[in-house]
């Protein structure tokens, strides 16, 4: 199985049309997987993927923003990826803060465009929390434990593949959140496989409280999918606007929450590069 992800995970990289440079960063918790692309002398752009996606995924993204910043797509340590927590391990935020500062040291920079979706919208969030002179402007693309709860009807959906992870569940899943939006069939297998894929236990997201949200400087984008069967993005676009005023929120009509950032990716990267100039 480790040979069929290696490869579905190499084919959907070849989706990167600019030259790609891998990237291990050592670290007390063992070895990060970034892919890199972009002018190195460009402004830096980091890219947390959600749960199963993994860092390839961005390769819409990265074409687009690749052209005006240097991107960094990092496989997270305790996911399915090329990262390995062979080090200590994770088991709460505070460790997932600290894994992120020894990437970005090891990446050297001491500051930087986040940007992160799902799971990685959560880390993203959190570490500018936690750490607000690492991160100049913030992205945030359908953030899921960040301002609202996830509804129930996706959980309960979600479920069978969560206990009893398998390729066949989490493509029904998907295909089930994202209503009929083409995905990337090449994307579709790398989740698939994640699903099966050996790795740690996830760390449990925190939602942050209000008072914190209310801390934060950061310039901020906050991408809604319209059709996502995630959250309600009517309540999500409401919490952000009233704990956060100055942030900038862009709804994309037609997407779903499992539909980005694969699928989307002009109206997306032109929303990021917006944000981002």
């Amino acid at each position: 199985m480790d040979s069929a992800f290696r490869a579905a995970y190499a084919e959907l990289l070849r989706h990167w049309t600019l030259p790609v440079e891998s990237l291990t960063l050592e670290s007390e918790f063992g070895s990060t997987h970034v892919n890199a692309c972009g002018p190195p002398d460009a402004p830096p752009l980091v890219l947390l993927a959600g749960h199963g996606a993994t860092s390839p995924v961005w390769f819409g993204q990265a074409n687009h923003l690749g052209q005006n910043h240097r991107i960094y797509a990092i496989d997270l340590i305790i996911d399915a990826g090329l990262s390995v927590n062979s080090g200590r391990k994770l088991t709460k935020p505070e460790d997932l803060q600290q894994w992120l500062t020894a990437v970005l040291d090891g990446l050297q920079l001491p500051r930087t465009h986040l940007c992160g979706h799902s799971y990685g919208s959560w880390l993203a969030l959190s570490y500018a929390l936690h750490a607000s002179d690492r991160v100049d402007k913030l992205a945030l693309i359908d953030p899921t434990d960040c301002f609202t709860p996830l509804r129930t009807s996706y959980v309960l959906r979600a479920l069978p593949s969560l206990l009893k992870p398998s390729s066949a569940r989490t493509k029904s899943f998907l295909r089930w959140e994202t209503q009929g939006v083409p995905i990337n069939p090449a994307w579709l297998e790398v989740a698939g496989l994640a699903a099966e894929f050996p790795k740690p236990r996830l760390v449990r997201p925190e939602r942050p409280t209000d008072e914190a949200l209310r801390t934060l400087h950061q310039d901020l984008l906050v991408v809604i999918a319209d059709h996502s069967k995630s959250q309600n993005p009517t309540q999500l676009a409401t919490r952000v606007q009233t704990l956060i005023p100055t942030a900038t929120i862009t709804h994309l009509p037609t997407a779903t929450h499992h539909s980005l950032p694969a699928a989307h990716t002009e109206e997306l990267a032109a929303a990021l590069e917006k944000h981002l100039s």
